[in-house]
């Protein structure tokens, strides 16, 4: 069955988990506010009816103002839910990670 182009082009997840690694706090040269941590997720997932333990530790960026008021108070240890979608970042060192880049973050009590 082929895709849609609007199904190629999904991209999207969501992922709750705790923040392991202080917020970074900076600004672009454009002005635009960015916030990066590091989230570490850790569940129970059924995969061929056989349970499996996942575990994921995954740097998350967030662009823009709007998500100013949900970050600016991030601690480590605080539960989170992100959603959002994923991007391939190159550091200095030339390796590649994958970033979630937040559209919405939810800090969980």
């Amino acid at each position: 069955m082929a895709e849609t182009p609007s199904e190629q082009a999904l991209n999207l997840v969501e992922l709750g988990g705790t923040v392991c690694k202080a917020p970074k706090f900076s600004q672009s040269p454009a002005g635009v506010p960015h916030c990066i941590f590091v989230l570490e997720h850790r569940s129970i997932q059924v995969e061929a009816q056989l349970n499996r333990q996942s575990y994921v530790r995954i740097q998350v960026v967030a662009s823009g103002s709007e998500h100013q008021s949900a970050t600016q108070y991030l601690q480590v240890e605080q539960s989170v839910r992100v959603r959002g979608f994923l991007n391939r970042h190159q550091g200095r060192n030339g390796l590649s990670q994958l970033v979630l880049h937040a559209q919405q973050i939810e800090r969980i009590n």
